[in-house]
């Protein structure tokens, strides 16, 4: 047991991934209107300070980017647009492939030094993936894709998954 302290004294002291100046603060998730892109259908998800809700500028400039030069998502999915501070935005596509995998494009936009969204770069091998506040939609995504695995998997278990979003506190 003594062993195991020290290291989390250790990793605690030096290097735990939060830094000492954050302050966490609720978000919340409201949903949008489902996006139809050639070979996949995705339900829309926006994460942001309730206070602070996504300019509908910037959902349209997102729609758009995703409507021009769809990504090579395919099937059933969702989409996670999230408000990070002031101006800095992540737009995160999901879908579901190879049964049960979740899949995912990563893109963004920072403020107004970027005219549209972006591939968001991710080097080296240990990569972010998603943050407390995007787990929230990603979590009733998990669980609503195992309620339609377990279906009949027909137009109508598809539709039922399709109806069966998230909105509320993340």
């Amino acid at each position: 047991m003594g062993e195991q302290t020290t290291n989390l004294t250790e990793i605690l002291a030096t290097d735990f991934g939060v830094s000492t100046e954050y302050r966490h603060a609720p978000k919340h998730v409201t949903v949008g209107d489902t996006l139809k892109l050639p070979g996949a259908i995705l339900k829309w998800y926006a994460v942001h300070p309730r206070e602070q809700p996504i300019p509908e500028k910037v959902t349209r400039l997102a729609r758009a980017y995703l409507t021009s030069a769809p990504p090579e998502a395919r099937g059933l999915g969702f989409v996670v647009l999230h408000r990070c501070g002031n101006d800095f935005y992540f737009l995160i596509v999901c879908t579901w492939r190879n049964s049960n995998e979740l899949w995912q494009t990563v893109f963004y936009k920072d403020g107004d030094s970027m005219a549209d969204f972006a591939p968001f770069p991710r080097e080296g091998a240990h990569k972010p993936t998603l943050c407390v506040w995007e787990l929230v939609p990603v979590i009733h995504e998990q669980q609503t894709w195992v309620r339609f695995l377990g279906s009949t998997r027909d137009e109508n278990a598809a539709q039922t998954w399709l109806d069966d979003r998230y909105a509320g506190p993340a």
